[in-house]
């Protein structure tokens, strides 16, 4: 539900403006006021796992969620609708990041992989699913409620999850990631983060569509300045929002780099493909989200299927994976953004979505395989966040390619090319985490431990 709703939106916003009589400036408050509230909390809210418990953190952010989701869909005006999916955006933000929490510190090997495969399958499929209900409410008008539905079928499901959740859930003891005391929040790291936050999305996300004002770059020069003084401090805290010994780690930064290149690709590829379809192509939002269908079946089946591959295969997946995501989206954009063909697009969206799968699910899990359960809250902050951030900042600007480029194809053709390039980069990070990992592997089976003296079974002997 979190990841649908991030993307539901920008689907039925034609049919909420119309709805609602407002200007574009309120819708896009409306899509992006969101992105813009989970990604600023997003840390912060891993962090209240420590404090008060993974289990009742996901709890309480899964009942905000289905709360505000009810404001959203009973808004009787855009203002109100803002503030509904600001509410509705911190609920996601504090239950998102405990089940990555949840799934590190509970399960380990074969069954960490596995959980980790449906996790990320979940998290595609929410984006796409949220394309095609978007699409479906679009043009159905249900009950005559035009676009509420999309806000409002979070109720009943909420409501069974919240009810199903404390059978199920499992409990984690809420103690600090550096000590065994206590875990208690940072004030000044979570004042830090979020001005630092705020900075670097603000802009990116409402920079495109004011033609990047002279605001938008001291912003961002702003937040970067502030997240370095939000990490020196972090350094020295006693109880640190956001503890860096995550980081210490051979192969986990190339590896987390990795994971959000592919993610912030993805998005891109998403959004500017989308608006292809339907602005050159004259597809319907429904055709335009059930094109993805393929995509999501392959990043799917790659997901759910991973674990079960030869130790050697799973090495290389991903490496191959950004490769494979880069080959199926430049070959249909190549072969089908002037005359689009269903049955030939269908293989090159399952290979890209394959590719996507293989380049995340496996480097994820070899990246919490590195990280002790001790920083699980933090791992899974870097986890949501990053791919988060990279998602803004790849439709900022590949979005802005899209936009100056003299047609929707020739547009499309800017991005493929821009993404792979970033996916090249992507692989690079991929194969140095990959090889990290190798070397702590053979380092571990090739460890030299002395031998332990032989026990004696002999009876002592008596002195003469």
């Amino acid at each position: 539900m979190a990841t649908m709703d991030g993307s539901i939106v920008s689907v039925t916003a034609q049919t909420m403006r119309e709805g609602l009589h407002t200007s574009g400036a309120a819708i896009q408050l409306i899509v992006s006021g969101y992105l813009l509230t989970s990604g600023v909390l997003l840390v912060t809210c891993a962090r209240i796992g420590d404090i008060v418990g993974h289990r009742r953190a996901f709890l309480l952010g899964l009942g905000w969620f289905t709360a505000a989701s009810l404001l959203c869909g009973l808004a009787p005006d855009a203002t109100v609708l803002v503030l509904a999916r600001i509410a509705q955006a911190v609920g996601a933000a504090l239950l998102t990041p405990q089940i990555f929490s949840l799934i590190h510190l509970h399960w380990d090997g074969a069954a960490r992989r596995k959980a980790i495969g449906l996790y990320s399958m979940v998290l595609a499929v929410g984006v796409a699913l949220g394309q095609v209900i978007g699409g479906l409410v679009a043009g159905a008008d249900l009950f005559g409620l035009s676009w509420r539905p999309v806000f409002l079928i979070n109720v009943p499901i909420g409501v069974l999850l919240s009810a199903i959740g404390p059978r199920v859930l499992l409990h984690s003891r809420a103690r600090d990631t550096r000590t065994d005391e206590q875990a208690r929040l940072d004030p000044v790291g979570v004042a830090l983060l979020t001005v630092a936050m705020t900075a670097l999305i603000a802009p990116l996300v409402f920079g495109p569509d004011h033609d990047w004002p002279f605001w938008t770059w001291i912003s961002l020069a702003s937040g970067a300045v502030l997240l370095l003084a939000f990490a020196r401090h972090e350094t020295a805290a006693r109880h640190p929002l956001l503890n860096l010994a995550v980081l210490r780690p051979k192969g986990v930064k190339p590896g987390l780099a990795a994971c959000w290149i592919i993610g912030g690709c993805y998005t891109a590829f998403l959004l500017t493909l989308t608006l292809h379809l339907q602005s050159a192509l004259g597809r319907s939002p429904l055709q335009a989200g059930l094109t993805f269908v393929p995509y999501t079946l392959g990043f799917g089946t790659l997901s759910l299927s991973w674990n079960h591959y030869p130790h050697r295969l799973r090495r290389i997946l991903p490496i191959a994976g950004p490769i494979a995501f880069a080959t199926g989206a430049a070959l249909l954009v190549l072969l089908h953004r002037g005359h689009w063909h269903s049955l030939g697009a269908m293989p090159l969206l399952f290979l890209a979505g394959a590719g996507h799968a293989a380049g995340y699910s496996p480097l994820i899990a070899q990246v919490t395989s590195l990280v002790e359960s001790r920083l699980a809250s933090a791992v899974s902050a870097l986890n949501s966040t990053g791919p988060l951030l990279a998602g803004v900042t790849s439709v900022a600007g590949l979005g802005s390619l899209y936009f100056t480029a003299p047609s929707s194809a020739d547009g499309l053709l800017r991005v493929v090319g821009a993404m792979t390039a970033l996916l090249a980069a992507g692989t690079a990070c991929a194969t140095r985490a990959v090889l990290a990992r190798s070397t702590v592997d053979t380092t571990e089976r090739h460890e030299v431990r002395l031998p332990e003296p032989p026990v004696s079974t002999a009876q002592p002997q008596e002195s003469p």
